[in-house]
């Protein structure tokens, strides 16, 4: 077979890999003569002109990058209905499989890493290209440990104009921001939170996040902290610990306030770190990282930060002192001396008339001692009321009813599928409990299920959409069909749609394609005149022979009728493969029917 040459230029070697919305081939530019990477489209997205124009678009804003840390994209071109992307071939391996094989990396390896790929978010995101799927699989380190950026295939431009984003899906749960989990837009500091977890899994080996399925992980990245990287690798130095945890955190603005503030600190930490000694391995968390949440100064001390001390003159001997000084000298600390013995002649007389008499309160009798009658406190009296049930009542229900116990509503609201909303589901004293009136009580009030967007997966491979929707907090259920315009593996239609606010934990239906395949009929059983009818009045499919089979040829010859249809096969360049009623066979179909003989 011929390679295949596009537009005359690029040659077609070898697949690579696949993802989501496109193959990616080796290739070689016929013309500068060197290895290139090609990326093509599924087939069944070249008639989708929205993704497409969007292809094009993040093609030629990636093309305008050019960094170092970045893989750069040559050419953007159209021979005939196929689109591509020409980019550069970068040799080396993914840090996915340097990680599978090398963790937990020496610290110094892992920082100058991070800070490669920190540089290249930069260089993107000056540009306006928000990455959306940093993971170590899309990281290729050259053998000389250059690390480059690739697969910008879920990125998106903000000098886009595309409102929706058919076909394209959320970065990989592993590594996902918090707020990408719960549906709202990638920013630059979600790239940032996810090189936070690459970095975390360089020094440690392990995800900050696991859980049995993807939607508990992606749960994990929205409420859970970290685990401190320092309790599974102690050798992390707490400055780089504190770097790790701040582009983990939680709340955007808490990260770093851009990819180039996290480059700057890794490079100075590694600046820094180079010179620690063996003695003294930890380096100072306040050199590298300012505090998340700054203290206040107390009350009633000045807020300015106190003065650095200069540094100590160094020690000069003192003028010798000569005559009158020396005697002055003496003197004092005679008089010194003598002061300090009375002190302590008079604490330890004090001392003795306390303690003397096994630590026995002293007479009352005794001199200098002043009787006194003590006072005796007045009962005080505290008014109380009881705690009311209030569990199955509406909150102005609650509210009023606990107004008149004399205690202070103190709802909280809770997402819940099974309680209707305004319904108190708990509360956290029990009823009959004694308080002092005036006393807060705090109840749970039911907001109804969390009602979340459905996420637009058509044209998607399953496996990817599937995870999509498990991310968002649907439960997925797969329904395979033919289709003639969609490949096989890829999402035909959804139910419910695109957008559409449901409650979280409602079943998503998938139709998926089998690719252009037709549905064998039930003509097995039948007898040869029905089953001949079916098959002429079924598209796609071509019946060209009826095989009738006689004694010789047929076991268990009389448990047939005569001229009853008996088994079924179709055309294959190998010969006959059987076919059972219902399979799905290619569109185009020879058929052949196996028909027992009249006698």
């Amino acid at each position: 077979m011929q390679p295949q040459i596009l537009d005359g230029r690029y040659q077609i070697e070898r697949l690579l890999g696949e993802g989501g919305m496109a193959r990616v081939y080796l290739g070689r530019d016929l013309r500068l003569n060197r290895p290139v990477a090609i990326k093509i489209p599924h087939p069944h997205l070249m008639t989708d002109p929205e993704f497409l124009a969007r292809f094009r678009h993040e093609a030629h804003a990636a093309a305008m990058v050019s960094h170092p840390n970045l893989v750069d994209v040559y050419d953007v071109g159209q021979d005939g209905n196929q689109h591509y992307i020409v980019m550069e071939y970068v040799a080396g391996v993914t840090l996915k499989q340097l990680i599978n094989r090398e963790a937990p990396f020496a610290v110094p390896r892992a920082v100058r890493i991070a800070e490669q790929i920190a540089r290249g978010l930069h260089a993107a995101h000056r540009a306006g290209l928000i990455h959306r799927d940093i993971k170590p699989q899309n990281i290729i380190v050259t053998d000389e440990g250059q690390v480059r950026i690739t697969d910008f295939g879920v990125a998106k431009s903000r000098l886009s104009t595309a409102m929706t984003e058919t076909g394209v899906a959320l970065g990989t749960v592993d590594y996902i921001a918090p707020e990408q989990a719960q549906g709202r837009p990638a920013t630059p500091q979600s790239d940032i939170y996810a090189l936070g977890v690459v970095l975390y899994e360089m020094l440690t080996g392990r995800l900050p996040f696991t859980g049995d399925n993807p939607v508990a992980v992606a749960m994990k990245h929205i409420s859970e902290p970290p685990t401190p990287p320092r309790r599974y690798n102690p050798q992390i130095p707490l400055a780089l610990e504190a770097i790790v945890l701040r582009a983990l955190a939680k709340d955007p603005a808490q990260r770093y306030a851009s990819a180039l503030e996290l480059a700057e600190a890794l490079q100075a930490y590694d600046r820094l770190g180079s010179q620690v000694t063996v003695v003294n391995p930890e380096i100072a968390p306040s050199a590298l990282v300012r505090p998340i949440n700054p203290p206040r100064p107390a009350q009633g001390t000045a807020s300015r930060p106190a003065p650095v001390p200069s540094p100590r003159p160094a020690t000069m001997r003192a003028p010798r002192q000569e005559g009158i000084g020396c005697g002055i000298f003496l003197v004092g600390m005679l008089t010194l001396v003598g002061v300090l013995a009375v002190v302590f002649f008079v604490s330890s007389g004090m001392m003795t008339t306390l303690f003397s008499g096994d630590l026995r309160r002293p007479s009352p009798n005794a001199p200098g001692n002043v009787q006194s009658t003590p006072e005796t406190p007045s009962p005080t009296t505290v008014a109380t009321t009881t705690v009311p049930n209030i569990v199955g009542q509406s909150d102005g229900e609650a509210r009023s009813l606990l107004q008149q116990y004399q205690l202070i509503p103190a709802p909280i609201g809770e997402y819940n599928r099974d309680v209707p909303q305004g319904i108190v589901i708990s509360q956290t004293l029990a009823p009959g409990t004694l308080v002092e009136i005036n006393s807060p009580l705090s109840y749970t009030v039911s907001l109804g299920p969390l009602l979340i967007a459905v996420p637009d997966v058509r044209n998607t491979r399953s496996d990817i959409a599937r995870s999509q929707m498990i991310a968002a907090g649907f439960t997925v259920k797969i329904i395979e069909e033919p289709s003639q315009t969609v490949d096989a593996g890829f999402v035909i239609r959804q139910t419910p749609s695109a957008n559409l606010r449901i409650p979280q934990g409602d079943e998503v239906t998938l139709y998926v394609s089998l690719g252009d395949v037709v549905r064998f009929p039930d003509v097995i059983g039948l007898s040869r005149s029905q089953a001949e009818s079916i098959l002429n009045n079924t598209a796609g499919l071509t019946l060209v022979y009826v095989d009738v089979q006689g004694r010789d040829r047929l076991p268990d010859f009389d448990k047939y009728a005569p001229n009853q249809v008996v088994s079924a096969a179709r055309e294959t360049k190998d010969g006959y493969v059987g076919i059972n009623n219902g399979d799905y066979v290619p569109r185009g179909s020879r058929i052949v029917l196996g028909v027992r003989a009249e006698e």
